[in-house]
């Protein structure tokens, strides 16, 4: 019996834009930080709202992959948020550009989309 999503791992372009634009632009915390040699790599655990819940990573040459919402594969990460309005106007004061928000259809609840560093779509989804 699987109990729940445990964490979700984004390989990332480059480490700093990246470590920045989750830390200091959305606001996650570090809970642990790692550089491997051998691997030429780091690894950082990030925590959402007290939870441990992303590792962000660092691959030399990583190759790319497509990251549209409707690609085929991982099609978005979605953060629930109390106050909408609120954080698209935090994401856009920190220069991260929102689409227009919209009403799911089944649960008419406002959601809307942007992208971090590396293009992966991200999505704001309001309880």
């Amino acid at each position: 019996m699987f109990n729940r999503i445990h964490h979700i791992a984004i390989i990332c372009a480059d480490y700093e834009k990246s470590k920045d634009f989750y830390v200091n632009k959305l606001g996650f915390t570090i809970l642990a930080e790692v550089y491997r040699k051998e691997r030429k790599s780091y690894k950082l655990d990030l925590v959402v709202n007290g939870l441990y819940q992303i590792e962000l990573f660092s691959f030399e040459n990583p190759p790319a992959r497509p990251s549209q919402p409707e690609a085929q594969g991982l099609r978005h990460l979605a953060f629930e948020v109390d106050d909408i309005d609120f954080e698209i106007d935090r994401l856009n004061a920190n220069g991260i550009v929102t689409e227009a928000i919209r009403v799911d259809e089944f649960t008419e609840k406002r959601f809307t989309f942007f992208a971090d560093p590396d293009g992966l779509p991200l999505e704001l989804y309001e309880r």
